[in-house]
């Protein structure tokens, strides 16, 4: 489905420039359905597993938090004219995310260049950010994607 907002090409991108999602609920009965299927720890699935664990509540697995952030990417100001992921530097767990908590995605455009092999896109590094109500920072993660230049 194609959104009916301007689409953001690799000219429109400003380094330093942030975009931020609204918020997004962690809900209790979708941590524990992801985990179940995805990362079936006892401290994402049950209250008693997780009092026995560090977190002492049911918290989100990593799959799910980057899950989430994925998604919410689609709700900044856009959509961005990706053409293809190129990779990143990982997942940084910063805090737990708790089944209950409210999240939102702050990204940052962190570097952009024209690619030396392709005329037609950019290479656009970026940092994506989750975080609570009270500014706690919860995930982060940074990579690079080819972003489409607009048409001559």
């Amino acid at each position: 489905m194609e959104s009916a907002e301007p689409r953001i090409f690799f000219e429109d991108i400003e380094v330093g420039s942030e975009q931020t999602s609204g918020w997004f609920d962690v809900e209790r009965d979708e941590v524990i359905a992801f985990a179940a299927r995805w990362d079936p720890y006892p401290h994402h699935l049950t209250d008693e597993g997780a009092a026995a664990s560090i977190f002492g509540r049911i918290a989100a697995c990593a799959p799910h938090i980057f899950a989430i952030s994925a998604r919410l990417s689609h709700d900044l100001p856009g959509p961005l004219a990706m053409t293809a992921g190129l990779g990143g530097d990982g997942l940084h767990l910063l805090a737990p995310v708790y089944a209950g908590t409210r999240v939102r995605l702050t990204r940052r455009f962190v570097a952009a260049r024209a690619s030396k092999s392709r005329p037609d896109v950019g290479i656009v590094t970026i940092e994506d950010r989750l975080s609570d109500p009270e500014g706690t920072l919860l995930f982060r993660t940074s990579g690079s994607m080819l972003v489409a230049k607009r048409a001559a």
